[in-house]
């Protein structure tokens, strides 16, 4: 939810971004399993594999081994203009293991923070294929994405993210005469903070105005930036964690100049920065996601995100994005808001968004930049999935985990979002104190509601900042033992196997989706 154009400033021995191909080193993308389901079950797509970001790669002349970009400046020669440096430099093959701390098993993917080989490597970002230069398209209006995620080894400060951009599925190869590597080397990046750290855009090099930065010697930015809509599916650590969509104004894959990409003033730009999201913590319950909470990040657990439509079909409006949990066999139900003034609502829709606004005297640049309409016409146009790890020079994490903002007094509405400390996540601490830090995220599936995942139980969720003084800190209250009980709106009402309640709440009415789920809705 914060300005990526910022935040992507990673510190890295050959970090640069091209669009010819150079040949020092073979391109063998590791590979990773996904499946896609009815509600007859689910299908492996055994041809997927993760690619790294071109802004990752060494960038050298097509015709040897001269940098054309070495710590923040571009040779002069290789690269006088943008065009002669499209032409002039090549992106090579990638050591995922060695040099970037990359490894796929099966369908899991592991992100190491900070990889020590030739150089000193720092985050990485890595985009799903479904062929060899192709990304995978996600269109998700009345389906549901879900993964498994182990952030126990993610502090505070760190950020494994999980999201889909508006990119397009080659890379912008077909589009710009001057991309020759296309997906297969991790081009075409965009997202709603329309980044400017880019080295090229487009097809041509970003060169024009480009300064370096502030925060990290080996970044800049320059005059262009790249911009798309972006589901923030999830940011998080083992402290906190949040799910945020950012609409645009525009249609896939833009580039951007001037105000459209927001330099003076952060809401002027093509795109929503901030974004409209749901973190349980700042939403005011403070005991359900954390070591030994409801959702304990000691262990790995199942994220299921249902994008619903107003007629419940794949051609819809988006009106709600909804949230899951799936721990030791048992469904949680996302957290109510316990927010005074805010409705006990536990899915993001326009309301919520604007109630949110309000009440924490946020800026409403979500509304301004379509909401989830605009969302919605994104993520029916597809999507390609994204998976990264990071640490954030320009505000060290606190809008994820900590006070912000800092000027804030921490008992205003919104300004808490976690229980980590306002210095726990400065850059050049956590990258060698946090150096082993890593994530995974593995058992990808996308399909039909209620086709992704499976439960014995589930566990139900309350509001409130503090828990019932006879229930333990993160211990759940479980309704798959009372068969006749009232299961509440969204939770799990029938399906093969399920021993709880079927009659659902007032206001809703249990739905079939698959032999193994139906839902109230």
């Amino acid at each position: 939810m914060f300005n990526k154009a910022a935040l992507f400033v990673f510190s890295f021995a050959t970090a640069v971004y091209g669009q010819q191909v150079a040949t020092q080193m073979a391109e063998t993308h590791p590979p990773m399993t996904f499946q896609q389901c009815t509600g007859s079950g689910c299908t492996t797509q055994a041809n997927g594999a993760v690619v790294l970001d071109g802004n990752w790669r060494w960038l050298h002349s097509t015709n040897g081994t001269t940098n054309c970009y070495t710590g923040n400046t571009w040779n002069a020669t290789l690269c006088p203009d943008a065009d002669t440096c499209a032409k002039n430099c090549g992106l090579d093959g990638a050591d995922y293991s060695g040099t970037y701390g990359i490894t796929t098993s099966g369908n899991a993917l592991t992100l190491k923070f900070v990889t020590q080989s030739s150089g000193k490597n720092i985050g990485s970002r890595v985009y799903l294929m479904n062929t060899p230069t192709t990304y995978q398209i996600f269109k998700l209006l009345n389906q549901e994405f879900t993964f498994d995620v182990d952030v126990s080894n993610l502090p505070c400060g760190l950020n494994g993210a999980l999201y889909f951009s508006e990119m397009d599925a080659d890379g912008g190869l077909s589009k710009y005469p001057n991309n020759k590597a296309g997906a297969k080397y991790g081009t075409g990046y965009c997202d709603s903070q329309c980044p400017r750290d880019l080295k090229f855009i487009n097809g041509e090099a970003n060169i024009a105005g480009w300064t370096g930065s502030p925060n990290d010697t080996n970044a800049g930015t320059g005059n262009w930036g790249s911009c798309c809509n972006e589901m923030d599916i999830w940011e998080a650590n083992s402290v906190s964690a949040a799910y945020t969509p950012h609409p645009c104004t525009v249609s896939g894959q833009t580039r951007c100049s001037g105000e459209d990409c927001a330099i003076n003033s952060r809401y002027d730009g093509l795109c929503d920065p901030d974004g409209c999201d749901f973190n349980s913590f700042r939403m005011g319950v403070k005991n359900f996601y954390g070591s030994g909470l409801t959702v304990d990040t000691t262990k790995k657990f199942t994220v299921v995100t249902q994008f619903l439509t107003s007629d419940n079909t794949t051609t819809g409006t988006l009106s709600e994005i909804r949230r899951l949990y799936v721990q030791n066999g048992q469904v949680i139900q996302n957290s109510k808001v316990n927010i005074p003034g805010m409705a006990a609502s536990d899915s993001i829709t326009d309301a919520f968004c604007s109630s949110q606004k309000t009440t924490f005297g946020d800026t409403n640049n979500f509304a301004t930049k379509g909401g989830l309409g605009a969302m919605g016409k994104a993520i029916g146009n597809g999507m390609v999935l994204v998976m990264s790890v990071w640490d954030d020079h320009a505000a060290s994490m606190l809008w994820l985990d900590s006070a912000y903002p800092t000027t804030s007094p921490a008992t205003n509405p919104g300004v808490m979002r976690g229980t980590c400390a306002t210095n726990s996540g400065v850059p050049a601490t956590i990258e060698t104190t946090e150096a082993n830090a890593s994530v995974t995220f593995s058992n990808i599936k996308f399909g039909a509601i209620g086709s992704t995942f499976s439960s014995s139980g589930v566990v139900t969720t309350t509001g409130g900042s503090s828990p019932p003084a006879t229930t333990p800190v993160g211990t759940p209250t479980t309704t798959s033992s009372a068969p006749a009980a009232t299961q509440t709106k969204y939770g799990q009402c029938g399906g093969q196997g399920w021993a709880g309640p079927t009659a659902c709440a007032a206001g809703s009415s249990c739905k079939f989706s698959s032999q193994y789920y139906s839902q109230c809705l």
